[in-house]
C-alpha cells in the first residue's frame, strides 16, 4: 500500500501537475504552420465548427465546443456513435470539424469520417498518432502526442486530454483574435453571468444625472464647501456653457484649510485642479473604477461630446452595480 504521508500525497500531485505542464509546453513548441493552417480554415468557414471524440475524447469535445461557442464561433458537439442514428442532420456542407482522438484509430469515429468526407466537410484532426488513419483523412493535423500519462501503468487518460483541452483552447482564442471578437461580444453572449453584466454595465447606468454639484469658477468657496457636504466630496467647476474646466473635492478643502483659516471667500477657481480626470456616459464602468483606483479618486464628471458636464459617477455606486 502507498504511502498517505501528507508530503508523500503533495510530491504526487506535484508530479502529475509537472508532468502536464511539461507536455504542454512541449506541444507549444511544436505548434507550426498546421495550426495556422488549423485558424485559416476555422476563420473561413460559413457554418459552424463540429466537435467529436469518442470517450474521454468526447468530454474533452464538449468543452471545446462550448469554448468555441462563448467565444463567437458557433460550434457543437456531435457524439460520433449518435451521427449514425440521426444526427448527423446537424451538419452541414458549409461547416468544418475537428476530430478528437489519442490513436487515431477509434472505430467508433470513422462512420463519422466517411459521412464528413461524403459532405466534402473539411476535417482537423487533433490526434497523439499524427501517422493514424485518422491524421490520413484530415485536411489539418495537429499533432497531441505526449511522451507519457500522468496516471500509473497509462490507466486512464490525463496528459493526453489536458494537452489536447489546450490545443482546442488555443484554437478557440487565436480565431476569436482573428475575427476580433471584443469583450462587449463576449458579454452579449453571457448576459446571465456575474462577467457578463460587468462587461455590459456602462457609465450611464449608474451615474447621477439630476442636481448636480456645478459651480463657476468664480464662486466663493463657501458655496463649494457647502457641495462638498451635500453632494458627497465632488464638485465640477465648469463655464458658462457648462464645460468642465475643473474640479474640487474634500481632499482639496482640507488642503486649503490646513494652510489658511481665510478661505471661505476664495474664488473656486483658484482652489480646483485644472486638468480634471473624467470619462464619458458611454464608456465602460469597469474602465471608470480602473481610473479612479488608478488616481485615487472617488468620483468622475461625466461629459458630453462638448465636454460640458452631464453627470457625476461615484466609486460606490459603481462597486455596489458590480462593476468590479
Amino acid at each position: 500500500m502507498s504511502s498517505t504521508e501528507p508530503r508523500d500525497l503533495v510530491e504526487r500531485g506535484r508530479r502529475v501537475l509537472a508532468l502536464e505542464a511539461e507536455a504542454i509546453r512541449r506541444i507549444s513548441d511544436r505548434l507550426g504552420d498546421s495550426f495556422a493552417a488549423g485558424i485559416r480554415l476555422l476563420a473561413g468557414a460559413r457554418g459552424r465548427v463540429i466537435v467529436s471524440g469518442v470517450g474521454k475524447s468526447g468530454l474533452i469535445a464538449r468543452k471545446i465546443a462550448a469554448t468555441f461557442t462563448s467565444t463567437g464561433t458557433p460550434a457543437t458537439f456531435l457524439h460520433p456513435v449518435d451521427s449514425l442514428h440521426g444526427d448527423l442532420g446537424i451538419v452541414g456542407r458549409d461547416d468544418v470539424a475537428i476530430l478528437l482522438s489519442k490513436s487515431g484509430a477509434s472505430d467508433e469515429l470513422f462512420g463519422l469520417v466517411d459521412q464528413l468526407k461524403r459532405l466534402g466537410v473539411p476535417i482537423i484532426a487533433l490526434t497523439g498518432a499524427p501517422d493514424s488513419m485518422l491524421a490520413r483523412q484530415a485536411a489539418v493535423v495537429l499533432d497531441a502526442s505526449v511522451a507519457e500519462e500522468a496516471c500509473p501503468e497509462t490507466l486512464a487518460p490525463t496528459t493526453s486530454t489536458t494537452v489536447t483541452l489546450a490545443l482546442g483552447d488555443a484554437l478557440a482564442v487565436a480565431l476569436l483574435e482573428v475575427k476580433g471578437f471584443r469583450r462587449e461580444d463576449f458579454a452579449a453572449l453571457h448576459p446571465g453571468g456575474a462577467l457578463g453584466r460587468k462587461l455590459l454595465l456602462r457609465v450611464a447606468d449608474v451615474m447621477v444625472t439630476r442636481d448636480l454639484p456645478t459651480l463657476l469658477p468664480d464662486r466663493p468657496m463657501r458655496e463649494c464647501v457647502v457641495l462638498l457636504a451635500e453632494k458627497r466630496g465632488t464638485v465640477a467647476i465648469v463655464d458658462e456653457r457648462g464645460a468642465l474646466v475643473g474640479v474640487v473635492t474634500a481632499g482639496d478643502l482640507t488642503r486649503l484649510m490646513e494652510r489658511t483659516d481665510q478661505f471661505l471667500d476664495i474664488p473656486v477657481g483658484d482652489v480646483m485642479t485644472r486638468t480634471p480626470k473624467s470619462t464619458t456616459a458611454e464608456e465602460l464602468a469597469g474602465t471608470a473604477v480602473s481610473l479612479m483606483e488608478r488616481y485615487g479618486i472617488m468620483a468622475l464628471p461625466v461629459l458630453d461630446g462638448g465636454n460640458r458636464v452631464v453627470g457625476m459617477v461615484h466609486l460606490h455606486d459603481l462597486m455596489k452595480a458590480g462593476a468590479v
